[in-house]
């Protein structure tokens, strides 16, 4: 573990534990411990063939669940190295961001919460929670991987508190539940950690989708000439290698957005840092504010963006076209096998209750929501199809 870590950085001498008390590892401290399991989950390893906008057999060379997930890691992992924050734990919180996402990314996210809704809804942050502290059964002593306090936090507060600072958005159901059993201070703000894996996301998901949506012809370079930002870097790529294939273009604007997002990141952060001067993470946590953030003018850049992919990429015909189908999926899938508990697997149907009732429900909706995009659909195909094959 360095030795210069910022005096507001998470320590693993000096982390909340874990729910279930193990001793320590000899080669690994807390963190490091945290970010292996995750790694080494089935949850994690589902990834691969998860959707980040294209359904997985839609192309080889679209970004997945993983590869989102991966790139994620490396940003957030480049940023709390020069802040002096503890590099292994907002690594772990970036690998674990994504494990409750449902199979068709947002599609399957939005059929699954409307399908919830009678029965509690559904977040897939509150599913990442689930999935790490329940869902994931591979240790005797105890369900889920027993992370550390600090990797839950962070975990759920992804997106920051989720209660007080103005929030009306009412607390997920499974996280209400698990504070019962854990409290993880729903109303502060999570470690510097955490807001820097947060912000890693944002920046790995905007500017890929860029990336994926020139590749699948979606729009175009020249489309995206007014963007702020962007269209700046993409013009300056373009003068300065006139002649050079497009496909290089592409990966040398994406790769020149994502170093100025990351440096705006951390001249923001440090002026906010030496601004507030936190002595420790408690104190961080107190902060009305987050001190990791991006400048204004880039937030005004990201919303521009944003808006963007959401006209041109989003809601293009052929993506629309992939998450109807996708939607109509999980909708029969859930509708089915809510009605029709006996055509779980084993292990699943000793978890749920009797048709139609809340433990089915929500015991199918964790069963369609670890599934990868092609179990979707082949669970589909054996479930609804009349003619295939069962097994």
């Amino acid at each position: 573990m360095p030795n210069n870590l910022a005096p507001f950085a998470c320590y693993p001498a000096r982390s909340r534990g874990r729910l279930y008390h193990e001793a320590d590892s000899a080669t690994r401290d807390c963190f490091q411990r945290d970010r292996d399991r995750i790694i080494h989950s089935v949850a994690f390893r589902r990834l691969e063939y998860k959707t980040q906008v294209f359904v997985n057999h839609e192309g080889d060379h679209f970004r997945t669940r993983l590869t989102h997930t991966l790139e994620v890691a490396q940003i957030a992992r480049s940023i709390a190295r020069y802040l002096n924050l503890n590099e292994d734990l907002a690594e772990a919180l970036a690998l674990a961001h994504d494990l409750g996402h449902p199979p068709f990314g947002h599609a399957g996210e939005d059929a699954l919460a409307a399908e919830m809704q009678p029965f509690g809804g559904f977040d897939h942050n509150a599913q990442s929670l689930k999935v790490v502290t329940n869902l994931e059964r591979r240790y005797p002593a105890f369900d889920g991987l027993n992370l550390t306090w600090e990797t839950l936090e962070g975990i759920v507060k992804h997106n920051g508190p989720l209660i007080g600072h103005g929030i009306a958005r009412e607390v997920p159901r499974d996280i209400r539940e698990y504070m019962g059993v854990y409290d993880l201070e729903l109303g502060s703000f999570a470690s510097a950690e955490a807001q820097v894996a947060a912000l890693a996301d944002d920046i790995a998901y905007n500017n890929h989708d860029i990336d994926d949506g020139l590749r699948a012809g979606l729009f175009s370079i020249a489309d995206l000439m007014e963007l702020p930002l962007v269209g700046r870097i993409f013009h300056d790529v373009q003068a300065e290698y006139t002649n050079l294939d497009p496909s290089i273009q592409i990966h040398e604007a994406i790769r020149r957005m994502i170093g100025e997002w990351v440096e705006d990141c951390l001249t923001e952060s440090l002026n906010r840092i030496e601004r507030v001067a936190p002595k420790s993470v408690e104190e961080l946590r107190t902060l009305p504010d987050p001190v990791i953030a991006s400048s204004y003018e880039m937030m005004r850049c990201d919303a521009a963006i944003r808006e963007f992919l959401r006209e041109h990429m989003y809601r293009h015909y052929k993506v629309n076209r992939m998450t109807s189908k996708a939607r109509r999926v999980v909708r029969e899938l859930f509708t089915l096998l809510l009605a029709e508990p006996q055509s779980l697997p084993p292990e699943w149907q000793r978890r749920a209750g009797k048709p139609g009732d809340e433990v089915t429900a929500r015991t199918v909706s964790d069963y369609i929501g670890g599934m990868t995009d092609r179990f979707a659909i082949d669970e589909h195909v054996r479930l609804i199809d009349v003619q295939a094959r069962a097994s």
